[in-house]
């Protein structure tokens, strides 16, 4: 009855399918920045935040270890093993490749047997303290989208701090204290993530979970990243829409996910016991196998690409927008402040494109690609477009009568796509009417 109020079942039928195929079939994943929509005045673009799919992010990564001679091998020497801490007849020798451990193998592909580790020099100067610094840098900001993962072939350090820059190493915070003792060696009461709230998230904790020494099960250290997500999303991470809607909203939070480096402090080796067994000093060094950082580059939901040029990560930028992190619009699109995108609504999010600039009105004002003509207008020699009757606008994007006195009437309202999307929910009805 409602619908055959206003069209046939077949009008609407044939109308809302156009529009639906243009879209991306799995909205809220902000994989698409435009989309193209078929109406009754013709063909135009629909804009949406969009943003490059999360990547295995070492792949990109510069290390750099302080002090730079702390790499075992040179000179040779011997450790001891770890399932045996006094069998201490193993070498590390930089100058034969398969006794040599640099950094690079933190980071190359495992499941090989043995194991590959990057291997620092052992403890042979205690009790001066053996501090180790391993700055990760992408030159690229970059968003975490799971677990930051520390493999240890040494086991789990005593004492750590993972530490983030968000200027390219000017400035660095902390993320997350590590200790066998935190209010000994931190002087901070132990917690755990599970400890948190939504609340609480942003609160820098020490941990005492990753700090146990030798045992063979207990390598990995973890800096909780999904857990954190769980607490806007759910356990299972099922309501993203929620975790969207406080990144959108509040920066502390987004900023808290997002670095351009990070730092891992290395205090004190893993020693299993609360002296130091100075007899047997080999025993105490790093070794780290692997490290896993999962993220995406940061486009201010102005791209979906991130390139690597020059040894570089570029964000393939849209929405008129250029710079490394589409930070900027492009030259002639600056007819108002760039604004990033915004995850709501959701699920599409807002585009916030940059807009012709007035300068630049008569020189390029419309296209086939990016400035459509909307509303059924013409683009004429892409210096204007030439609107309907009850359109007007540098695109025919506004209603005429929005100018005249009283404004627009009921019979006025614009049938652009977004009146549209008010009868996509009836879709499915739709579809079983189809279907009989």
């Amino acid at each position: 009855m409602y619908l055959s109020r206003f069209l046939s079942l077949h009008t609407l039928w044939v109308t809302v399918s156009s529009v639906m195929q243009h879209y991306p079939s799995v909205w809220g994943h902000y994989d698409v920045c435009k989309t193209q929509i078929y109406t009754e005045e013709g063909k135009v673009w629909d804009y949406m935040a969009c943003q490059p799919e999360a990547r295995d992010m070492i792949k990109y990564v510069k290390v750099t270890l302080d002090p730079p001679d702390i790499t075992c091998g040179d000179p040779p020497e011997t450790f001891c093993a770890m399932g045996n801490p006094y069998m201490c007849n193993n070498e590390c020798d930089a100058s034969t490749q398969e006794l040599a451990h640099p950094p690079e193998l933190m980071f190359d592909l495992e499941g090989r047997h043995p194991s590959t580790f990057w291997q620092s020099t052992t403890w042979k100067d205690y009790p001066k303290p053996l501090h180790v610094n391993i700055t990760l840098s992408w030159n690229k900001t970059i968003e975490l989208t799971d677990n930051i993962v520390i493999t240890f072939e040494s086991g789990r350090p005593d004492q750590m701090i993972l530490e983030k820059s968000l200027d390219y190493g000017r400035t660095w915070q902390p993320y997350q204290y590590y200790a066998t003792d935190c209010l000994d060696a931190f002087h901070m009461d132990p917690k755990s993530v599970r400890d948190l709230s939504q609340h609480t998230v942003l609160e820098i904790i020490c941990t005492e979970e990753y700090s146990t020494g030798y045992m063979t099960n207990s390598k990995i250290i973890h800096f909780e990243i999904k857990d954190r997500f769980a607490f806007f999303a759910g356990p299972r991470l099922h309501n993203m829409a929620s975790l969207y809607g406080q990144l959108d909203t509040t920066k502390k939070l987004r900023d808290f996910f997002t670095i351009t480096d990070l730092r891992i402090r290395l205090l004190r080796p893993a020693t299993g016991e609360i002296y130091v067994d100075e007899q047997h000093l080999a025993r105490y060094f790093y070794a780290i196998s692997d490290i896993r950082v999962y993220g995406r580059c940061k486009c201010n939901l102005h791209a979906t690409g991130c390139k690597e040029e020059n040894k570089r990560l570029l964000c393939e930028c849209e929405h008129n927008t250029t710079g490394p992190d589409c930070g900027k619009c492009k030259k002639n699109y600056q007819g108002r402040p760039w604004s990033p995108g915004s995850y709501l609504p959701i699920p599409k999010g807002t585009a916030n494109i940059c807009i012709p600039s007035i300068s630049s009105i008569g020189t390029n004002v419309c296209d086939n690609e990016l400035l459509h003509c909307q509303n059924g207008g013409t683009c004429i020699n892409n210096a204007r477009c030439q609107c309907p009757p009850a359109y007007t606008g540098v695109l025919c994007e506004k209603l005429r009568c929005e100018r005249e006195p009283g404004g627009c009437g009921r019979s006025s309202a614009p049938r652009g796509p977004g009146a549209l999307r008010p009868l996509l929910p009836l879709l499915p009805a739709l579809l079983a009417a189809r279907a009989r």
